[in-house]
């Protein structure tokens, strides 16, 4: 677009604008940095002024440097461009704060200028810049491709029109090629760790789907580099919907194929399904009609190995029920967890069986009905909603997350249930479901859901699964109450709280590095031997962990700052495969792969994980840990391990978390072998 002349001949409407910007960048410049906060606030509307004229976002690329050593980003993160996360950059853009956007616009402008090599930055290579963009475009493409909704100019304005603009500069200046294959990159990633709510990943597929068969997008020649697989994973899984015909066509399909055929659609279905942890509407559609043919397809169907066909075979009935009333198009997902739930074995528990049939049945309270109803809608019904959730629930016990709620000790308890006390679980879903109303003891003393006060959530979630939707609440509620319960005594109150709260296999030795009244690190040698002799195999006897055990953990950023406690499940202590001790555990957290700063990134793949498992080396894992639970019984060996290690520990202490948490003298470990 050319940029608009004033009056002809003369100066453009962003030439001039342009020289207020480069007028307010000098005298911010000229300001000591004390000062700087009074010179903002003009540099920043002359910034949002030249962003909304045509051609605006090139000339703020071209002044980018000058605006950074003009002190813009002065006190800020957008000062340190190298611990910038690129899934952060959507939700800045959409801020309701204008100046939130105009700064994460003039972020992006200025890593576009060192992508392309005008400006030789510091901290930052121009290949880090482009693969910043790259996966900022990619987790962003409907800002390239669709216009502003209703919602979104009601909200944000013209500054919706701005943003747009912004991508398509951005996506111009490097390329479309990249774009694809980043996102591919990140949706494998995410996919990798089996979440049970993987409604975000197949509306960017379908997105994708749409994008790749329009005309009018270009999604450059060489991009998308094994998106098929995904795609297909949803709408051509298999020869008889290839081409995506629709449900009607495909059962239609179905009803004239022979055993042969049928096998031939029953095990594409499950290949792809075990390979991407995705499941298609038509799977749903397939598994409804094999329940009228034969048990061999329905196995086939949903890939079972040899624990999961006994499971099928044993307890028919109520297989065919669950699929019967639970699985529909709009909940194909719960196949995945059906068929590792029948995997896992976990029907041989005697409670479990009756329990789930307790479930088909179950009625729900009026306001559990209305809040699914408001979450998930009305087709299908609430209660086969909830079922659906269920079964997830019990064949991915580590795929539960949070949401954007800060409840991570009652979605740790749900995985740990699901995990480790199936039938418990399903008690609860029953007490909230039905009854609106969850009961708990707390040393003796009953505990009531409704009669409790508020808990750490201030507002009731609604980004959740089925059953963390009704449980959550009532277990934030009680988990705040057993909180309120230990005021006034001395220590973390989680030494009394987690094992009522969990179960009676959170071990009761209780260990914290962290004085509550000072905040200030305490016993940290005692407390990593302790640790080291709790769960490493080379210092407790080579005895694996035999239940997940609650834990806490400071987590920090990329610049190894603190952010916040956060809950977490030890789940075993192995080397991985290149015979490297590493901690596997669960965080509840929606994406377990973060990158915790000083070199401490944790995993998620490729490190002997399993399926929902992250994990940390040893060490570095011990580094970020403030709270762990062991048996007081089971002593270990805590002397022999190496003051060496633990001294390597407490560097990564003090170079993160514990930096401004240091008692006088400091810290040092105790002489060892």
């Amino acid at each position: 677009m050319k940029p608009i002349a004033d009056v002809p001949g003369g100066a453009t409407v962003l030439d001039k604008r342009l020289a207020s910007l480069d007028d307010a960048t000098r005298a911010l410049a000229q300001t000591p940095d004390f000062g700087k906060p009074t010179k903002l606030r003009r540099v920043l509307e002359q910034l949002r002024r030249v962003l909304l004229q045509p051609g605006g976002a090139a000339g703020v690329q071209a002044r980018a440097q000058a605006l950074e050593e003009a002190g813009l980003f002065l006190g800020t993160d957008w000062a340190s461009p190298e611990i910038l996360v690129p899934s952060f950059v959507g939700p800045g853009l959409h801020s309701g704060d204008a100046d939130t956007v105009v700064m994460e616009a003039t972020s992006e402008l200025r890593m576009l200028a060192v992508a392309r090599g005008e400006y030789v930055h510091p901290t930052m290579s121009a290949e880090d810049a482009h693969e910043f963009l790259s996966q900022v475009l990619a987790m962003n493409l409907e800002l390239l491709f669709t216009p502003p909704s209703e919602a979104e100019r009601t909200r944000q304005g013209r500054t919706a029109q701005l943003i747009r603009d912004l991508f398509r500069h951005v996506a111009e200046e490097i390329g479309y090629d990249s774009v694809l294959d980043k996102l591919v990159d990140e949706i494998w990633r995410i996919l990798r760790q089996r979440p049970i709510q993987v409604d975000q990943v197949k509306s960017l597929l379908t997105r994708i789907a749409v994008y790749r068969g329009d005309p009018d997008v270009d999604l450059g020649t060489s991009s998308g580099n094994g998106i098929d697989r995904l795609v297909t994973s949803l709408f051509g899984t298999t020869e008889a919907c290839r081409e995506d015909p629709g449900l009607e066509v495909f059962r239609s399909r179905l009803e004239a194929m022979d055993t042969g055929g049928l096998q031939y659609e029953a095990s594409g279905f499950a290949r792809a399904m075990h390979d991407t942890g995705l499941v298609s509407s038509y799977h749903a559609e397939l598994l409804q009609f094999l329940r009228h043919e034969s048990d061999y397809l329905i196995a086939e169907a949903l890939g079972l190995s040899d624990t999961g066909k006994n499971c099928l075979l044993r307890y028919r009935d109520l297989v065919h029920r669950l699929i019967e009333v639970a699985v529909t198009p709009q909940t194909a997902q719960c196949i995945y967890g059906l068929a590792l739930l029948l995997d896992r074995g976990i029907l041989y528990e005697p409670p479990v069986v009756p329990a789930l049939w307790r479930q088909i049945a179950l009625e729900l309270a009026p306001v559990a009905h209305e809040r699914l109803a408001e979450a998930f809608g009305t087709e299908p019904g609430p209660e086969a909603r909830l079922l659906a959730g269920v079964l997830s629930m019990l064949g991915q016990p580590l795929g539960i997350g949070q949401g954007d709620n800060p409840t991570c000790q009652s979605a740790r308890a749900l995985s740990m249930w699901a995990y480790n006390d199936p039938d418990y679980l399903l008690q609860m879903v029953v007490w909230a479901a039905r009854d609106d109303e969850i009961i708990m003891h707390f040393e003796g003393q009953p505990i009531s859901s409704q009669e409790s006060l508020s808990g750490v959530a201030t507002a009731m979630p609604i980004d959740l699964d089925p059953v963390s939707l009704l449980v959550v609440p009532h277990l934030d509620r009680i988990y705040a109450e057993m909180g309120r319960r230990c005021a006034g005594r001395p220590g973390d109150p989680h030494r009394w709280v987690n094992p009522e709260f969990h179960g009676w296999w959170a071990a009761r030795g209780f260990h914290i590095n962290v004085d509550v009244e000072t905040g200030n690190l305490i016993d940290l040698d005692d407390f990593l031997r302790t640790f080291h002799a709790g769960y490493h195999p080379s210092y407790n006897g080579g005895q694996p962990l035999i239940h997940p055990q609650p834990a806490g953990v400071a987590v920090t950023d990329s610049a190894a700052r603190y952010v916040g406690w956060h809950a977490i499940t030890i789940l075993r202590v192995a080397p991985d495969p290149q015979d490297v001790m590493r901690v596997y555990f669960y965080n509840p957290n929606n994406d377990s792969g973060q990158d915790w700063g000083d070199g401490v990134v944790v995993g998620t793949a490729g490190n002997g994980e399993r399926f929902g498992e992250a994990s940390l080396p040893f060490d570095q894992f011990a580094s970020r840990l403030y709270i762990f639970h062991v048996d007081p019984l089971e002593r270990g060996e805590p002397e022999k391990v190496p003051a060496a290690d633990v001294e390597r520990i407490i560097g990564y202490i003090q170079r993160s978390w514990g930096a401004d948490r240091l008692p006088a003298g400091g810290l040092q470990a105790a002489d060892g072998p």
